[in-house]
């Protein structure tokens, strides 16, 4: 999730667990300083584009080494303001702020490595956007209230984080209900795997993305609608590219990390391969230069991704102002392209699947 809502929820947190035990605005800061702790990996460079991508949210996400921090971080802020008596109630609240951010940034769908190190699979849920107010407001508004009224109101702020919480739960719902919709439309269909994620700061048009051994698909699906057969459209795969980079160790890399939810196509003079989970209508997030040589660093595509315009689609969908006319998913889908050999490559193993 964004740093706004890993601070909203470390400070809520922080502020739930010592509220009634030291000052409110204090609970409130460190558990805001802790729930960033964990994106400050960004600050790493691991060498290329692609590596820094595939890298963040690891070891700095993993569960394991932040229980280790936590009585360490504990004990220094019962030390800088000589709290020692409730260093076991510190330690609780810094635990929970530091693994609920990477719990949290699990239910998007960019791939956290909780499990390092003992096992580099990324997981991701995938059923709420890395921005979504209705998960965020909620606990600034109750933060906001109990920093403005003290602790006679943390009550508000319990509320703040049961709401956000229930709508968690109300994204996973939803997108179940979505995946079985498109599975049984797609009962009578050849394809590999379908992914379902919300799309921009909502959790009411959700995208279907079908990948088969030829093409992908693209589909929406509006629970306000009450016709729920989704219509996609459809972008081949260069069959020749597949088979040429299949064993490149960067496309090796960027298929483990996105589950084989990536495309490879040539772009004027450059081979580019594509994450397909993030972004929509050809206006993905991240799109990386295959270096002709494999120890080569691997340069990130620059991409305009128009935010705006994308809020504004959604908008007139929900809204049933905008009529996409995209061509029905064919039936006999066949198979014909060999799947990418993913031995062992250097930032995430496939065996982990």
């Amino acid at each position: 999730m964004d740093s706004l809502s890993q601070i909203a929820l470390g400070s809520a947190v922080a502020v739930a667990v010592m509220g009634r035990h030291t000052s409110v605005k204090k609970a409130a800061l460190w558990g805001a300083l802790a729930g960033t702790l964990p994106d400050l990996d960004v600050l790493i460079d691991y060498g290329d584009d692609l590596s820094n991508m595939v890298q963040h949210r690891g070891f700095s996400h993993s569960l394991f080494y932040l229980a280790l921090v936590s009585p360490l971080l504990a004990l220094l802020i019962c030390k800088i303001h000589g709290e020692m008596a409730h260093y076991k109630r510190w330690f609780v609240a810094i635990l929970l702020v530091l693994l609920t951010h990477p719990l949290l940034d699990t239910m998007t769908i960019y791939g956290t490595q909780l499990a390092l190190p003992f096992s580099n699979y990324p997981f991701g849920i995938g059923s709420i956007f890395i921005i979504d107010p209705l998960y965020t407001l909620p606990l600034l508004v109750g933060l906001a209230w109990v920093l403005l009224k003290g602790r006679r109101s943390l009550a508000a702020n319990t509320a703040g984080l049961v709401f956000s919480s229930c709508y968690l739960l109300w994204s996973v719902a939803a997108q179940q209900h979505v995946i079985q919709a498109a599975q049984q439309q797609l009962s009578t269909t050849q394809y590999n795997q379908v992914l379902v994620t919300p799309t921009a700061m909502n959790t009411l048009l959700w995208r279907v993305l079908v990948m088969t051994d030829t093409a992908y698909y693209e589909g929406f699906y509006s629970i306000l609608e009450k016709n729920t057969e989704i219509t996609f459209k459809a972008y081949p795969l260069d069959q020749q590219l597949y088979r040429q980079y299949q064993l490149h160790p960067d496309v090796q890399t960027l298929a483990a990390f996105t589950h084989g939810f990536y495309a490879i196509a040539r772009e004027q003079d450059h081979v580019v391969v594509t994450d397909l989970r993030m972004g929509q209508q050809q206006n993905y997030a991240f799109s990386f230069v295959v270096p002709e040589q494999a120890d080569m660093n691997t340069q990130r595509l620059p991409r305009a991704l128009q935010l705006t315009d994308t809020l504004s689609w959604v908008w007139r969908t929900l809204t049933g102002q905008h009529t996409a006319g995209l061509n029905q998913l064919p039936h006999n889908l066949t198979s014909q392209v060999p799947a990418v050999d993913c031995r062992r490559p250097a930032a995430v193993q496939c065996n982990s699947h």
